[in-house]
């Protein structure tokens, strides 16, 4: 049985967001790794992938990512935008970004707001670790409605970059 509420440790009750296919996004407005604000607005009238994951340097998180880098023609050639966004700072970010060589925005979430209201944030993670992005893909239309939503458990997981496709497919 579930009643959309998590129990924490200390006793709190911490309602999760959840946000549907036919929703509106929640707005946005977080730094890029060139230390620009960057905002969901920036995005009207186009196709948007927004890539939550948990961690830089880490092997899934890497291999997602790589794996976006190397079908950027596929995006571009559609006109949609896609962007990573996770907890960790922008410095971090911008060094992974230019290791990796990846050709699309990544956002820090420093302050964890966009991850919860998305729904996309363990509150506890692995180590002790609180307040970690969760590994989740949203496809936002150019009106800003969510067309696909996919949260992740588990942080091993991957998302669904077949449904992702197919969703901008259909929107173009």
């Amino acid at each position: 049985l579930t009643f959309g509420f998590s129990i924490l440790f200390v006793g709190e009750i911490q309602n999760e967001m959840t946000i549907n296919v036919g929703d509106k996004a929640p707005s946005f407005s977080l730094r890029n790794t060139e230390k620009e604000v960057v905002s969901s607005e920036d995005f009207t009238g186009k196709p948007l992938v927004v890539l939550f994951f948990p961690l830089a340097f880490t092997s899934v998180c890497t291999n997602e990512l790589c794996g976006v880098r190397d079908d950027k023609s596929y995006y571009d050639g559609i006109g949609a935008q896609v962007i990573g966004i996770s907890v960790d700072s922008l410095f971090t970010l911008e060094k992974f970004k230019k290791e990796q060589e990846y050709n699309f925005p990544l956002l820090s979430d420093w302050n964890k707001e966009t991850c919860r209201a998305f729904g996309a944030i363990y509150e506890d993670f692995v180590l002790e670790m609180k307040g970690v992005a969760k590994r989740a893909a949203f496809v936002i239309d150019g009106n800003g409605i969510v067309q696909y939503a996919e949260v992740l458990d588990s942080a091993g997981d991957l998302p669904n970059f077949d449904k992702i496709k197919t969703t901008l497919n259909n929107l173009v």
